[in-house]
C-alpha cells in the first residue's frame, strides 16, 4: 500500500474558495476504532516541536473516549513514542511514532525497526545545514532525521534540494510534511501502523477512523479506506483521500468529546 507521487505533490492546501470543505464526521459509527496524528490534530503547530506540552483538555478527552470505545484509539504521529507519552500525558496506550517506525500495541508491546546505516550521515548533514541558517531545527530521531524550516521558510527551496539528495545516495525514504523535511528508514508509515493495529485487539473487527493533517497521514487515510473505514482531514481544503473534514484542532476535540460507538 502507497500513497502515489501525484497525492504527495497535490498535497498542498488549495488557493480558498476552490475546493469545498469536506462535510463533518459523523459522531455515531458502528463499532468505531480512532487513530489520531498529534501535532495539528490534537495539538496546534508550534513553532518548534519542543514548544507543544500536556493540555489537561486533551488528556481528559482522550481518557474518556479510550473508555468510551474499550481501548479503541491509538495515537499515530511522526514524533517519537516518549514524545507522545509526553504531550498526551500516556492518556492512551497504543500508539505509533516516526510514522510507523515505532509502535505500542494495546498489551503494551514495544515493536521497534532497526535504523537505516543512513540516518546518521543525513542528521549530520541536516546540522551542518542549519549551522549556517538561523532558525532552523534537526531533530535526531533515531531511526529518522528531521529538518524544520518553520523559523525561516525562505529556505526550503535549498533544504529540498539537500534532503533529495541525500535519499537518493542513501536510500531513506523521503518524508515531506507541513515545512518540516525527513529522511527515514524505509519499511514502515501510517497505513502500515494503522493496518498492524487493525489486525490485533481491541482493534480487530471494527471500522477504522483516520484523522489527521499532513501529507504523512494520506497513508492512512488510504489504509483506513482500505479496511472499511474513512479518513478525517482537519485543516484548510485540499486534495486528499478523506472523506471528512474538520476545520482545527478546537473543532477536533469538540468532535472527539461528542463521539461513540453504536
Amino acid at each position: 500500500m502507497g500513497i502515489s507521487q501525484e497525492t504527495l505533490d497535490a498535497g498542498a492546501p488549495v488557493a480558498e474558495g476552490s475546493a469545498a470543505r469536506l462535510p463533518p464526521p459523523p459522531e455515531v459509527l458502528p463499532r468505531l476504532s480512532l487513530f489520531l496524528d498529534l501535532d495539528g490534530v490534537l495539538a496546534p503547530l508550534a513553532p518548534t516541536p519542543d514548544a507543544v506540552g500536556p493540555d489537561p483538555r486533551r488528556s481528559s478527552v482522550l481518557r474518556a473516549l479510550a473508555d468510551r470505545l474499550e481501548g479503541r484509539v491509538a495515537i499515530v504521529s511522526g514524533r517519537p513514542l516518549e514524545e507522545i507519552d509526553r504531550i498526551a500525558e500516556r492518556a492512551v496506550l497504543p500508539a505509533s511514532g516516526v510514522h510507523g517506525l515505532e509502535r505500542r500495541t494495546a498489551g503494551g508491546v514495544l515493536i521497534e525497526t532497526e535504523p537505516h546505516e543512513g540516518v546518521r550521515e543525513a542528521v549530520a548533514a541536516f546540522q551542518a545545514f542549519a549551522r549556517e541558517r538561523p532558525g532552523l531545527i534537526v531533530e535526531d530521531k533515531a531511526v529518522a532525521a528531521g529538518l524544520h524550516y518553520r523559523g525561516d521558510p525562505s529556505h526550503a527551496e535549498a533544504a529540498e534540494a539537500l534532503a533529495q539528495d541525500l535519499a537518493e545516495r542513501t536510500g531513506l525514504k523521503l518524508q515531506p510534511g507541513k515545512l518540516v523535511l525527513e529522511l527515514k528508514t524505509p519499511g514502515a508509515d501510517k497505513g502500515t501502523a494503522l493496518t498492524a493495529f487493525m489486525a490485533e485487539p481491541p482493534f480487530r473487527g471494527s471500522v477504522p477512523v483516520m484523522v489527521g493533517d499532513d501529507l504523512t497521514d494520506e497513508h492512512g487515510f488510504e489504509a483506513a479506506k482500505a479496511l472499511g473505514g474513512f479518513g478525517v482531514l482537519v485543516g484548510p481544503p485540499r486534495r486528499t483521500t478523506a472523506l471528512h473534514g474538520l476545520e482545527d484542532v478546537g473543532r477536533v476535540l469538540d468532535w472527539l468529546e461528542k463521539v461513540r460507538a453504536e
